[in-house]
C-alpha cells in the first residue's frame, strides 16, 4: 500500500509537470489574446473569429514545436516515479 507521504509527493510532482507542460501553450494563448484584444479595442472591430483563429493557430504551432519536450517529460516522470510505485518499490 502506498503511504500518504509518497502519494502526496507523487501528486505534487505530477501537478508541477502538468503546469510545466501546459505553460508554453497557455503563454501563447495569453499573449495572442492580449494582442488581439488591444487590436480590437484600437480599431473597434468586434469579430469573434478574429480572436479564436489566431489563438488556436498559435497554440497548435507551439504544441507542434514543444511536443518532444512534453513527451520526454511525461515519459521520464512515468519511468522514474509511477512505474516504480506500480511495481511496489
Amino acid at each position: 500500500m502506498v503511504q500518504e507521504a509518497v502519494f502526496f509527493d507523487t501528486m505534487r510532482q505530477a501537478l508541477w509537470i502538468a503546469v510545466t507542460i501546459s505553460a508554453p501553450m497557455l503563454g501563447v494563448a495569453l499573449i495572442a489574446g492580449v494582442a488581439i484584444g488591444l487590436f480590437q479595442a484600437l480599431t473597434s472591430v468586434q469579430e469573434m473569429t478574429l480572436t479564436f483563429v489566431p489563438k488556436v493557430g498559435g497554440m497548435l504551432i507551439v504544441f507542434w514545436v514543444s511536443m518532444s519536450f512534453m513527451s520526454s517529460t511525461l515519459v521520464d516522470f512515468f519511468q522514474s516515479h509511477l512505474l516504480r510505485l506500480i511495481a511496489g518499490g
